[in-house]
């Protein structure tokens, strides 16, 4: 033979012996294995990799190395061993010359190995260049050079030690020195080199330390002990937390996912028969719809961005898999082994020993490879949740607004929560579809080879308890819906409040949550059949009653049940990976239908037919015009902007706009930052054009009231600046960004008459600081008409009339006839030609009563319309807070008085209103747990305590019994009490199976029990909150509370109850077992117990911490989203989309900052807990091996097969109990809101108010007072009044007066500081809310609707008829609109009433005060944005309908007042002038300085 010659030169040295090797005491190789196969194998494995590893290396450039020592250590080490290697051959050589000829081995071994150590060397090398810290190729390589070397070192020892072997000097020598240089390389490899130069951790402060990580610290997850130490000393907190890795951030993953989706997309667009000819497309498109068919496919494109990594994965799991079953495998045979250890006498001992150590070197390796692979899994799971929330973003920036309506904010914000939420967890499982199965069979295999046929019995059972359930689709539809209305509750909830609504809504709330638990209920059935016992009785009975020669002994029996265990991991989890795929494939619908929306095309290319409403408009503006669009309600003048910002389909024709623009839309959007943010708007600030800014949109006297000025912190939606100021800084927003054209919507309807004059002086007019700029101005005020340049007036959605102010005047057309309607004709005539002079005239006071308030003014200046309403100053409803004089913070102490606050510098640190989601700290609190089990009831709690236990007696029962009945002697080929043992094994199976069905059922009833109260409590709690709450709290953390927190407790939390008690039961019944079995495992059993712990505690501080700093930082992911949807058409406007793409990203990337170190963590805890556990296997197995003299088979048999499950079991213990910990934070979180403060009771039985109250309306104010939190000012002081029943009366007063404050007083918005109001002779304070609120009505400044029918926007309690509320909208002047609405009354209303155009929200507001019909009525300058007409409708509607009624009006056009009975001017929350208005007049005090501005004297 070849190969012998090869060794040695006379063919005497064989490859392999068995009696060397295995049948002996003292195990050793033979000299040819030790120089052939022992060498070779490094070598063939570094080369193996070499180019695949190379070519990696090429491909990844992280950047250059400075030579270190350490790296000058390898270099040196390697070249020494290249050296030594060949100083072999050399030797060789020198051999031969003197005529010593030894076998080629001796040539070619070190030859091989000096090259493959010159390949190790350029590889360090390599390595260097290329930025590799740490390598694991070369560890590998090493390790494998070492446990060869190791071999033949102990070989070249013994030689040594025998006196008759013959000594072959210099090469021992040579090979004592590699064997050290290796054992060195070895250990320098274990460190990690120094980070690569230009590279991004260098400047980072943070950075995480994994990417300087060496090979052994990242296998081991052993560089996250630092944090895990920080965390276990002191709660960790987000400056704790570490940067994301590149490579995870949201830079690198979001543009690989959109441009492969953008990719998948043009193919589907491309295909309606593009022949370059767009007007081609566009008849394609129209005329054909079948082209259109082929629906991009997001899988496809997941797969494409995400697809290396699972394939990486895959290769683990696969490589798991198959360690799996070669541990399994070598644990049944060991049984065997040990079996036979016990009949045969003759076996040497080291083979026991030597299976012990490699059952646990494999069952290690397995354990590494495993969490590899579950990292790969976790961390492409966040990945792709990144990809997906930022596509989610992206796409929603440049979405249509007919396709916005389709996806409400509730939905989409749901799609970034809970659908990419889906996707992540299912990348965990997604490898379980082949894996499972793989594992089923190979376990079945073994089976069929120990039992036979009989297995089949089992496998039939198996499959009957596999329920699959696909009943998640509805789930998601009730939760969609349900987080949708919260959103649209929290948005609204100001008017809930006032109109006392919040009955109402919770009903809806809880119906849609009633459908939701439905869904629950049934998936909780489902999984309360199957339990596994039926399994082996099933197999076990049919094995030994088809045939009596079938003996059931402790190997056959235990190698069954191991494999059976084997099998129940697979078969459990498949449903849940199916129903998880299922989940997931519907999310991917709702995503693929969401990112194929249509997207605006800034070129708008025509999408669809004329229909009707649509029209067509042509005009021309010359550059720096300044021209003005006048219009009814409805008309178009908005739409007409929103054209010129390509948010509408266009059918045909073009627009063009040169330069940039900037736009102020109708309803002002601010963003939750601070004043001075708001304004800039993400521009460089420049100081003396930001003041010119300030000052011209006469937002100074603001800035003075705010505690910090414009660094005052402005809260979600702009809550604590009125109207009026909203609509300041969203116009000093856009003067500030210096564009070329300017499109106004109507912004001057917000602020009052002398504001409103002072801003279109400063700004928009002619004389402005706009002058020069071309200006659009939708208007519904006519006073400036006659300074500008153009003006278009608008009817029906095309352009009536188009001229300067004179062309129109001379036309005599529509536009004439509205002037006379509105103005002193004479006057008119007369003063036209002195256009810009600043007279004015004078009202006859005496005809004021009876003429509509608009006559006798005079035109040249236009004042009949002084620029509406500097929006009630506030949006009352909220209080508002900060545009009061006594300015507050949101701190207790913080500020003593108004002057402290503006004047000192000091503290001119950003005031802070909103309240950041705070994380707890330290360990859940027991009562938490106790709140769980009283939300589940605590009977059944301890009965499913006792059940469980109960089960699990049974099934160690069972268990022990089978391992009895294998020690059964056979007599004559056959066990002789087979039938009485199968009996008590199937009945204490069946009682396993009893209490446990009957448990689960309970528990499963009883967990729909308790949810609807956790949520019930959380939702009346929340409605409960004082206004206060809602202006403190961002929307985000409800919303988070309600959607991911409600979704852990519904879904999550019992799962791991379930588990957690069924592995520690497991656990304890494992122990018992293995001491029964094997006494003397007490000793190493309660250490490894001690350590367990230690480690579970130790780990769990900085899970549940990084738990909770997660779920904070989701918050703000949700909130600025949320924010985005609101003001997408300005952030387009503004063309300032990728700032906000930016901000996003990085609050994503925050938020998976505390998410990684987590899922890292989870692994760190695995590694450490699975080798403890394989401990127990090891300990297990050799106290059997040392006392195998003295154990029947058939209890080493269940001691082993007890002992390979308690890794799994312990495991499972305590990641369940962390898992329970860090989860039941979502109970905690959602108990949090019902301690916070609550308003007063809505009803108050024994106090409430006779049915027919209040019958007059009389409201008197005695010495009230009213301070918005307890540590600030009054903002009312000792206000004394009496308005009698059927009054009018006008409340007037500058920014900041309190007329607001006055309002929220009389809803109890606010509680009295002092004082109290009597109405009818009844103290308010002393009735619920309810019971007062249902008897006022108030018409909002912010006209808010719900989505749902028009009927239930204005009567949500179904109280009144049909007809009622077909009176109430004709008398509100929208009887004809509704009726031409296809549903009619039962016109869905989107989300915010978006379909209906601001003015005619006002009027369903009207109508809705008009439906109530109660005694006393509050108008919040409820007529801001309709045109003159309507509102001249609206004032004669109140006048007509209200007549009997108590009117109380905020007002800042005093036109609007000046034929009520009385007028009250408030200044510093206090009463100066109260009387008639003609009285007031000719006092000539505060009134008439303000009319005078008004332009009314």
């Amino acid at each position: 033979m070849a190969l012998p010659r090869f060794c040695s030169a006379d063919g005497s040295d064989p490859l392999w012996d068995w009696n060397i090797t295995w049948h002996t005491d003292n195990p050793d190789f033979t000299k040819c294995f030790q120089n052939t196969v022992l060498v070779w194998v490094p070598c063939v494995y570094l080369w193996a990799c070499f180019p695949f590893y190379f070519l990696y290396l090429c491909r990844h450039n992280r950047g250059y190395i400075q030579m270190i020592h350490l790296n000058k250590a390898k270099t040196a080490l390697g070249f020494l061993l290249w050296i030594v290697c060949w100083a072999d051959l050399f030797y060789s050589f020198w051999e031969r010359s003197q005529s010593i000829y030894r076998a080629p081995v001796f040539l070619v071994s070190p030859t091989l190995l000096g090259i493959t150590m010159l390949l190790a060397t350029f590889l360090i090398q390599c390595e260097r260049r290329k930025g590799v810290q740490s390598s694991g190729v070369l560890l590998t390589f090493w390790l494998l050079a070492l446990l060869c070397a190791g071999i033949v070192f102990r070989s070249k020892v013994l030689h040594a030690l025998r006196a008759s072997d013959k000594i072959d000097i210099f090469r021992d020598v040579t090979f004592y020195i590699y064997f050290l240089l290796v054992l060195a390389q070895l250990i320098l490899s274990c460190f990690s080199d120094h980070s690569p130069l230009f590279s991004e951790t260098i400047n980072d402060p943070n950075p995480c330390p994994e990417s300087g990580a060496s090979f052994l610290s990242r296998i081991t997850f052993w560089w996250i002990s630092g944090l895990m130490v920080q965390g276990y000393k002191c709660p960790l907190e987000a400056t704790d937390l570490w940067s994301l890795n590149r490579e995870d951030t949201s830079n690198q993953v979001v543009p690989v996912l959109v441009k492969n989706w953008k990719k998948e997309c043009d193919p589907a667009k491309a295909e309606g028969g593009s022949k370059g000819d767009v007007n081609e497309e566009v008849e394609a498109l129209i005329l054909k719809p079948t082209q259109r068919e082929r629906k991009p496919s997001l899988f496809k494109v997941l797969y494409k961005t995400f697809g290396p990594y699972f394939l990486m994965s895959f290769l683990f799991k696969a490589l798991h898999d198959l360690m799996m079953f070669a541990v399994n495998g070598l644990s049944l045979f060991f049984s065997r082994l040990l079996i036979n250890f016990v009949n045969d006498n003759q076996a040497p001992d080291w083979q026991g020993y030597f299976y012990t150590a490699l059952l646990f070197v494999s069952a290690c390796l397995q354990t590494l490879v495993l969490h590899q692979y579950f990292h790969i899994c976790f961390v492409s799971g966040m990945r792709i949740k990144t990809a997906v929330i930022g596509a989610i973003y992206r796409k929603a920036l440049v979405i249509t607004n007919s396709a916005r309506k389709s996806s409400t904010v509730g939905e989409i914000v749901n799609l970034m929560s809970v659908d990419a939420q889906r996707f992540m967890d299912l990348a965990t499982y997604i490898n379980m579809i082949w894996s499972a199965p793989l594992q089923v069979i190979l376990a079945l295999y073994l089976l069929w080879l120990n039992l036979g046929p009989s297995v089949f019995a089992g496998v039939a059972v198996m499959i009957l308890m596999v329920p699959l359930n696909a009943v998640m689709v509805a789930h998601m539809k009730s939760k969609d819906n349900r987080i949708k209305l919260m959103n649209e509750i929290l948005n609204g909830i100001k008017v809930l409040k006032l109109y006392a609504w919040e009955l109402a809504f919770k009903e809806k709330v809880l119906e849609i949550r009633q459908e939701e638990l439905k869904v629950l209920k049934k998936s909780a059935y489902l999984a309360a059949v199957g339990t596994f016992t039926w399994v082996a009785l099933s197999t076990f009975a049919v094995y030994v009653t088809v045939d009596k020669n079938n003996v059931l002994d402790a190997q056959k029996a235990f190698v069954s049940l191991a494999l059976f265990n084997i099998l129940r991991f697979p078969l459990n989890i498949l449903p849940m990976v199916i129903s998880s795929i299922v989940q997931a494939s519907v999310s991917l619908k709702r995503l693929r239908i969401f990112l194929s929306h249509e997207e605006l095309e800034p070129e708008s290319i025509v999408r669809k037919p004329i229909k009707d409403g649509e029209y067509f408009i042509t005009f021309t503006v010359p550059q720096g015009a300044l021209v003005a669009v006048l219009g009814q309600v409805g008309c178009g003048k908005s739409s007409l902007l929103s054209a010129l910002l390509a948010e509408m389909d266009k059918i045909e024709g073009h627009v063009s706009i040169k330069g940039s623009v900037a736009y102020v839309p109708q309803q002002a959007w601010i963003q939750n930052a601070s004043l001075r943010e708001n304004v800039l708007f993400g521009r460089q600030p420049q100081e003396r054009f930001y003041k010119t800014v300030i000052e011209s949109c006469a937002l100074l006297p603001d800035l003075e009231i705010l505690p910090s000025g414009d660094r005052t912190e402005i809260g979600e939606k702009g809550v604590n600046l009125s109207g009026g100021q909203k609509q300041r800084v969203s116009l000093a927003r856009a003067v500030y960004c210096d564009s070329d054209v300017y499109l106004f919507d109507d912004p001057l309807s917000a602020v009052d008459a002398h504001v409103g004059k002072h801003i279109f002086e400063k700004v928009i007019g002619p004389q402005g600081i706009l002058k020069n700029k071309t200006r659009i101005l939708v208007t519904h005020s006519i006073s400036y008409l006659s300074q500008v340049d153009v003006i278009i007036v608008m009817s029906d959605g095309k352009i009536s009339e188009m001229g300067s102010h004179q062309e129109l005047l001379d036309r005599d057309g529509a536009f004439a006839e509205f002037l006379r309607t509105y103005a002193n004709a004479e006057q008119n005539m007369e003063d036209e030609g002195k256009g810009r002079e600043k007279k004015r005239c004078y009202l006859e006071l005496s005809v004021l009563p009876l003429v509509p308030r608009t006559t006798a003014l005079k035109l040249s200046h236009l004042l009949v319309w002084p620029p509406q309403c500097e929006r009630c100053q506030v949006c009352f409803v909220f209080s508002r807070q900060l545009s009061n004089s006594s300015s507050y913070s949101t701190e207790p102490g913080k500020h003593n008085s108004t002057a402290d606050m503006q004047k000192s510098e000091a503290q001119k640190d950003a005031w802070k209103l909103m309240e950041a989601d705070k994380a707890k700290t330290g360990q859940v609190k027991l009562s938490v747990y106790w709140d769980y089990m009283k939300a589940i009831g605590l009977f059944i709690s301890f009965l499913s305590i006792f059940l469980f236990i109960c089960n699990h007696v049974a099934s160690l029962a069972s268990n022990y019994w089978l391992s009895l009945w294998t020690d059964d002697p056979v007599v004559n080929g056959t066990q002789q009490h087979t039938n009485v043992r199968l009996s008590v094994y199937g009945a204490l199976g069946i009682s396993q199976g009893e209490p446990l069905t009957v448990l689960l059922g309970k528990r499963q009833l009883n967990r729909h029990l308790c949810f609807p109260r956790l949520h019930l409590d959380l939702l009346h709690n929340v409605l409960r909150s004082p206004m206060s709450f809602f202006e403190r709290t961002p929307s985000g953390n409800l919303v988070n509370r309600f959607s991911k927190e409600m979704d852990t407790v519904d879904s999550m939390i019992p799962q791991i109850i379930k588990m957690f008690m069924g592995s520690l039961f497991n656990v304890i019944g494992a122990c018992i077992i293995i001491l029964l079995a094997t006494p003397i495992a007490a000793i190493i059993i309660p250490p490894l117990g001690l350590i367990y712990f230690f480690v579970q505690r130790f780990y769990v501080a900085s899970s549940r911490q990084l738990k909770r700093l997660e779920s904070v930082s989701r918050s703000p992911v949700y909130s600025h989203f949320n924010e985005t949807l609101l003001g997408v058409s300005v952030i387009r406007a503004f063309e300032e989309q990728q700032r906000f793409i930016r901000q996003s990203d990085l609050k994503v990337d925050e938020n998976q900052k505390a998410y990684y170190p987590s899922i890292v963590a989870n692994r760190w805890l695995a590694v450490r807990l699975e080798c403890v556990g394989n401990c127990i296997v090891l300990f297990a197995a050799l106290f059997s091996v040392i006392s195998r003299h003295s154990l029947s088979p058939g209890l080493v048999g269940l001691s082993v097969s007890y002992s390979l499950q308690v890794t799994t079991y312990l495991n499972w213990l305590v990641r369940m109990s962390s898992e329970m910990e860090t989860n039941i934070v979502a109970v905690e979180r959602l108990k949090e809101y019902s301690e916070t403060e609550k308003e007063a009771p809505w009803c108050i039985e024994e106090a409430a108010p006779p049915t027919n109250w209040p019958q007059q309306g009389r409201v008197e104010f005695r010495d009230f007072s009213l301070r918005y939190r307890e540590d600030l000012d009054l903002v009312l002081k000792h206000v004394n009044v009496t308005i009698e029943g059927g009054e009018k009366v006008g409340i007037v007063g500058r920014t900041g007066a309190g007329k607001s404050s006055l309002t929220l007083g009389l809803f109890r918005i606010n509680e009295s500081a002092g004082g109290e109001i009597i109405i009818d002779g009844i103290n308010i304070a002393k009735i619920g809310l309810h019971h007062l609120r249902f008897k006022i009505t108030i018409i909002p400044q912010d006209p808010v609707l719900f989505s749902g029918s028009l009927r239930m926007n204005l009567d949500p309690f179904d109280q009144y008829s049909d007809e009622d509320i077909w009176t109430s909208l004709e008398l509100a002047h929208l009887k004809n609109f509704v009726s031409s609405l296809p549903d009619k009354l039962n016109h869905e209303c989107t989300e915010g009433g978006e379909n209906l155009s601001v003015g005619q929200r006002q009027l369903v507001c009207l109508a809705r005060a008009l439906l109530r019909k109660t005694k006393i009525l509050v108008l919040d300058e409820a007529t801001a944005a309709v045109d003159l007409e309507t509102d001249n409708l609206i004032q004669s509607t109140i006048r007509t309908q209200f007549d009997d009624c108590t009117v109380l009006t905020i007002a800042h056009r005093l036109n609007t007042i000046l034929d009520y009975t009385r007028v009250i001017v408030l200044d510093k929350g206090e009463i100066v002038e109260c009387d008639s208005p003609p009285v007031l007049l000719q006092k000539k005090g505060i009134f008439y300085s303000m009319a005078k501005d008004a332009g009314l004297v």
